[in-house]
């Protein structure tokens, strides 16, 4: 029996750190495991752009006199991977200084504690009440 070819290993490898990205933004309660998740999907997709570039015995597209009629790997998903990293490391600096600055504001990184106290914060700077829990009965009970 033949071993597979090593792209099918390299398309499920790409395929299960896109998963595994998805899974923790899904999953993630915690703010830095979210811009971590974000990285690890961040390299699943840039993986699946480079293999669609990928050529079996393909030479870079660089035309010498030792390269004609050889088949060559297309140049123009690694471009834009090479953008894509660039692009990748700015928006993961944006979001762990964001990070930081909620954590210097809230003293926590835990999404739902965040969440309440920036609703509580911003109810309290329009001079509203504070939202009540719908599940609660919005009357007392008679005694």
């Amino acid at each position: 029996m033949t071993p597979p070819p090593i792209e099918f290993l390299l398309y499920g490898g790409a395929l299960a750190l896109v998963a595994l990205g998805l899974a923790g933004l899904v999953m993630a309660r915690h703010l830095f495991r979210s811009i971590l998740a974000l990285g690890i999907l961040e390299a699943g997709a840039n993986l699946l752009l480079v293999l669609a570039g990928y050529r079996a015995g393909g030479v870079a597209p660089i035309l010498t006199p030792g390269t004609l009629g050889q088949p060559m790997v297309d140049p123009v998903p690694q471009a834009l991977v090479l953008t894509a990293i660039v692009i990748g490391v700015g928006v993961q600096a944006l979001a762990l200084a964001l990070a930081l600055r909620v954590h210097q504001a809230y003293g926590t990184l835990d999404v739902a504690e965040v969440r309440g106290r920036m609703e509580a914060d911003t109810d309290a700077a329009a001079g509203l009440e504070p939202e009540t829990s719908r599940d609660l009965p919005a009357v007392e009970r008679p005694s």
